[in-house]
């Protein structure tokens, strides 16, 4: 059964909640298989499936691409859509945005800093929304942690119990220090997720790709479950060499019918 915003707040302090980043269907098919409660399309998409060097590069058309696939892949999940650089900006063009995500199947909508008018406006409107504090990439200049300075600290704090108020039902908390996180988590009433945050958060959530190991480099504060870059380098090595050695498709049974797909 598809969890909804409420089922998340109940299981704050009493069940960790597990999310996971998702781009495509049959990434999400999978996620949705070994029942991951929460899915994030994240605009993390831009760097790690595009290729871009920010995530400012992505676009509301991307996203809505993007969920549209998680989607069909898991209609049983609660899927989190992210708002991307600049689409929310003000309240009707933050409004006007989630929407689109909305429509192309995203369950609530997460955006990046103590945007409150903003976030009081999607919840008004009927849009359950995730906040997130801490690093946040569509501003940083870099990806170092933030946090450590004790005014930088405080702020992070006001920005928190900030988007609480103006109505997130859960916040994400990216890249600050474990101690900082666990006083933020101990003093809201709703979940907090982190990453690179340490384990006192409410739940936890990773990059696919970083999960799988699919890529050239990886945050820190990020674990490889698998090495998939691995797994594609010896599947196209292997393939290359059947077909050169005139081995593939010989022993391929051929299918019948219209196709395999």
């Amino acid at each position: 059964m598809k969890r909804q915003p409420h089922d998340f707040l109940a299981m704050k302090t009493v069940h960790p909640i597990t999310m996971l980043t998702a781009y495509t269907c049959p990434v999400a098919r999978a996620l949705e298989r070994a029942k991951i409660p929460v899915i994030l399309v994240g605009d993390t998409v831009g760097m790690v499936e595009m290729g871009f060097d920010s995530t400012r590069d992505v676009t509301i058309a991307h996203m809505e691409y993007h969920v549209g696939a998680v989607r069909r892949g898991a209609p049983n999940t609660h899927i989190i859509g992210d708002l991307p650089y600049l689409t929310d900006k003000d309240p009707d063009t933050a409004l006007h945005s989630a929407e689109r995500l909305i429509s192309a199947g995203a369950d609530s909508i997460k955006l990046e800093g103590a945007k409150t008018d903003v976030i009081a406006h999607l919840v008004n409107s009927g849009i359950p929304v995730v906040g997130h504090t801490g690093l946040t990439p569509q501003t940083a200049q870099n990806f170092k942690q933030v946090g450590k300075v004790e005014q930088e600290a405080q702020q992070i704090k006001r920005d928190a119990h900030a988007i609480q108020q103006a109505g997130a039902f859960m916040l994400v908390l990216e890249h600050i220090p474990y101690s900082l996180a666990a006083d933020i988590t101990g003093h809201l009433s709703i979940p907090t997720i982190g990453i690179g945050a340490g384990p006192d958060c409410d739940g936890q959530v990773l990059v696919i790709n970083d999960a799988l190991g699919l890529g050239d480099y990886w945050p820190p504060f990020s674990k490889q479950y698998a090495h998939a870059s691995d797994t594609l380098v010896n599947v196209a090595n292997a393939f290359r060499d059947e077909v050169t050695q005139r081995v593939f498709p010989i022993n391929i049974i051929p299918l019948t019918g219209t196709g395999s797909r």
